[in-house]
């Protein structure tokens, strides 16, 4: 187990006060894991409460003993199949029991699934990420079973047909069990891809320490209690939805796992994990047994989780798929009128360094780099990639690695996180630097306005989307100009109804931004037209002159 000890040397740059606050803000609580592997830990709830139930989806219920028993058959059917320790299995499915037996068989064989959503990935995507990851297996569902690229050497069987002739073929199931292979903490469980919007998708390798780390120790395992509801309403290929499911599944609640409606599922929930743009879509005062709600993979806005704050335990997070869901959380309090991502989860540490990798002074703002049992596997084929996101961790100096986010940040100076944007995110707009999440944030502050989204248009023009529709939009350019230096105001602010997402669940600003130049272009050809209406009645007054 890494001890958590930082280095005197690599903190020898900052004053003794700071150095005793960068390690103090930086380092999570040292806790001892309670299982080694995630799927462990389900296999203990299975054996607790094998008649309690496991999940529910559209009217269809298993319980913990029959989902560990069908996870037990599957697998040994594809140890017969020669699937070994290690190897990757494609896990191409929609949200449904089948999926959860698929999960769990592929952990309990040792093998590496790599999920995707059958019903949204192309077929190229899915060809790209068979080559990629050497998938040999892949499972799917019988109706989708058409839509798994046939490429040669590759296995594709359907989880509900195999499940359906299982009642006959249990026998397989002792003789799997015994040339079990014997798993540690540092043995891969998944491969998640990431969304491919900057070039082609990378694939992220997860172990079961990265996960275990997260899902099984406070608060990452939001104290989910036996018999609790948590929803299951993301993207299987979205890192969040493990936290969805294994989550529940290693702590003995029932995954209400959802159909086409999202609100319909959260409703029945203890336990709601989301983006802020998933969570702003559901009404919290339809969700009378709401407990805890934790929201990633965005700047949350205040109002947000000051409206969901007030009914329950409301967690705002950060961390990218390279750190394993999330490392960092802030348990939010009512009517607060700032929020941060709070400080590191237990056994990971968290660094704010300059462009050299020196640690900056407290306060300062410069690039979170996270450390710790968070940090995965790296990025699978990809060495250039690894040695420019992932470097060795001179502040534990115990031989493990950190890996640089993209997130800017800086320490409070009561050992909280803020968040400072994606440096994706720092844009320079006639050349001034300019920090578009700021000025999404002060809009986000006016009356009536649930979410703000601002980009970068051209090199003179930022550009801002509210919703809802009915924003005071005068009010909105005036917060701006009183709040933010002048070069921050945005040239067009756009009205929208609700807000484009992707699958994952997060703001699509690659649409946005298409919205954006096509308002850009109708201003400019109404900016046209008057001109030349201006300039006709000109003319017109000279003749007649």
């Amino acid at each position: 187990m890494h001890q958590l000890f930082f280095s005197k040397t690599a903190i020898a740059n900052l004053a003794l006060k700071d150095q005793k606050q960068f390690e103090k803000f930086g380092r999570g609580e040292i806790v001892k894991l309670p299982y080694e592997c995630i799927h462990y830990a389900f296999e203990a709830q299975a054996i607790k409460q094998a008649t309690a139930t496991a999940a529910i989806h559209q009217g269809e219920s298993i319980t913990y003993g029959e989902l560990n028993q069908q996870a037990e058959y599957l697998a040994a059917l594809l140890a017969m199949e020669g699937v070994q320790k290690g190897d990757h299995i494609g896990l191409f499915v929609k949200r449904s029991i089948p999926m959860l037996v698929g999960i769990l068989a592929c952990l309990k064989l040792g093998a590496v699934y790599v999920p995707q959503d059958i019903g949204v990935s192309s077929e190229s995507r899915l060809r790209y990420i068979i080559e990629k990851a050497s998938i040999k297996v892949s499972l799917t569902l019988a109706n989708f079973k058409h839509k798994v690229p046939e490429i040669a050497n590759n296995i594709c069987l359907a989880i509900d047909e195999v499940l359906d002739r299982g009642s006959t073929e249990r026998h397989l199931i002792p003789n799997y069990k015994r040339s079990l292979p014997k798993l540690t903490r540092n043995d891969k469980c998944f491969i998640l891809f990431t969304s491919g919007t900057t070039g082609k998708p990378n694939g992220v390798q997860v172990t079961h320490e990265n996960l275990c780390n997260i899902l099984l120790l406070p608060p990452g395992n939001l104290d989910i209690q036996a018999g609790w509801k948590v929803s299951q309403i993301l993207n299987i290929a979205f890192d969040m939805s493990a936290w969805e499911v294994l989550g529940c599944l290693s702590s003995g609640g029932t995954l209400i796992i959802r159909g086409k409606d999202i609100e319909a599922a959260a409703s029945q929930a203890d336990v709601i994990i989301a983006t802020p743009s998933i969570l702003s879509l559901i009404d919290p005062q339809k969700c009378p047994n709401v407990k805890k709600v934790a929201v990633a993979g965005e700047p949350c806005p205040v109002s947000l989780a000051n409206k969901w704050s007030a009914i329950c335990d409301f967690y705002n997070c950060c961390g990218p798929t390279e750190t394993t869901i999330v490392n960092t959380m802030q348990l939010c309090t009512p009517e607060s009128s700032d929020i941060t991502i709070g400080t590191p989860t237990p056994n990971n540490t968290v660094y704010i360094l300059d462009e050299h990798k020196q640690p900056c002074k407290i306060g300062e703002v410069g690039m979170m780099w996270a450390g710790g049992f968070c940090v995965t596997a790296g990025y699978i084929n990809n060495d250039l990639l690894n040695a420019e996101r992932y470097a060795p961790d001179p502040f534990l100096n115990n031989g493990a690695r950190m890996f640089r986010t993209g997130d800017l940040g800086r320490w409070t100076k009561d050992g909280q996180l803020e968040h400072h944007g994606r440096i994706d995110d720092q844009v320079k707009v006639r050349g001034f630097r300019v920090e578009l999440d700021g000025i999404s944030a002060v809009i986000e502050s006016i009356p009536n306005c649930k979410r703000a989204v601002t980009l970068k248009l051209d090199n003179a023009n930022l550009v801002s989307f509210v919703m809802p529709k009915n924003v005071d939009l005068q009010k909105a350019k005036e917060k701006v100009a009183n709040e933010l230096p002048y070069y921050y105001s945005p040239s067009f602010i756009i009205p929208v109804d609700k807000l484009p997402m992707t699958d994952r669940g997060k703001i699509d600003k690659r649409f946005l931004l298409q919205l954006a130049l096509q308002h850009q272009s109708k201003q400019a050809l109404q900016v046209s037209n008057i001109t030349h209406s201006q300039n006709d009645l000109n003319d017109g007054q000279k003749k007649r002159a």
